[in-house]
């Protein structure tokens, strides 16, 4: 099986990105998992520091390990947005594919300091590392039914995330330009900033990752990947479609307490995301 840097580059060349789908729990993955197989995609399975501590390094691992036998389809394993060199090391020495440091709250040095660290423990052993420059500030587990603006200041800077890569070697770089975690009810999408995307590229070579895809719109999430993204992360859709899936089987089959028999709903709920976002990525028969 190919590894996850061949895909990246692939990605960059032919201009589709492959989709993050965070997970914290199986069931979620099932309805990935399933999506994935039907329209032949590479996906790359996500946890963050939150859902990794809860579903456990070591199983996350080998649930990878299960699905990737099962299907033969290359199934990816990031870590992401961690916060400290030491926990990313321990998802790496686990046998995570890839790993994100997320210092974008860090002084710009700091943050470069300690993404070199990272990259320097990550690279013998093949791990793809994601760095980051530009704020994300909001919350992946909310739904946002204000308007929320995104702050000038948050942005990624051209200048920074040019100094940035000049003296670290990531393989992808996580940008701030426009989206966010969450998603926005108030009827009103968060629009990339294709003007900033835009000036990023023509100064660097380095393929770019989206967060805060969920909600999204679909023209934006196009014209990004031919301006360089290679990686769109959806979590906060993921867990409204399963969230609102479960609760509606629940309500209509109240004296039900069998989990195998009220969690499909949920299931296929959250397969028909990821079949969706696959599409709109232009992953679809990649593999």
């Amino acid at each position: 099986m190919k590894n996850l840097k061949y895909y990246i580059q692939k990605a960059y060349k032919e201009k589709f990105a492959i989709g993050q789908f965070n997970f914290s729990d199986w069931s979620q993955v099932k309805g990935i998992v399933a999506a994935a197989q039907n329209l032949k995609a590479p996906i790359i399975l996500g946890t963050s520091e939150g859902e990794s501590k809860f579903v456990g390094l070591q199983e996350a691992v080998m649930l990878r390990n299960v699905l990737r036998s099962k299907t033969g389809l290359p199934i990816f394993l990031n870590l992401d947005h961690g916060k400290s060199a030491e926990y990313l090391k321990e998802a790496i020495n686990t046998g995570y594919d890839m790993v994100h440091f997320d210092g974008s709250k860090l002084p710009l040095e700091e943050n470069i300091k300690i993404s070199k660290e990272v990259v320097s423990f990550a690279k013998w052993r093949g791990v793809v590392v994601e760095g980051e420059v530009g704020k994300f500030g909001t919350d992946a587990s909310r739904m946002y039914t204000e308007k929320f603006e995104i702050k000038e200041e948050d942005l990624t800077n051209v200048e920074d995330a040019k100094n940035y890569l000049s003296k670290v070697k990531v393989d992808v770089l996580a940008v701030s330009i426009g989206t966010f975690h969450g998603i926005d009810i108030s009827g009103i999408s968060p629009h990339i900033r294709m003007d900033r995307l835009q000036e990023i590229k023509k100064v660097i070579n380095t393929p770019l990752v989206l967060h805060g895809g969920s909600g999204t719109p679909d023209e934006d999430i196009k014209e990004a990947i031919q301006n360089g993204i290679v990686k769109i992360n959806i979590n906060t859709e993921t867990r409204l479609a399963f969230s609102s899936a479960l609760r509606n089987s629940l309500e209509i089959n109240k004296d039900e307490i069998t989990p195998y028999k009220y969690l499909p709903e949920a299931i296929m709920a959250v397969q028909e995301v990821i079949e969706k976002n696959i599409k709109l990525f232009g992953s679809e028969g990649r593999v």
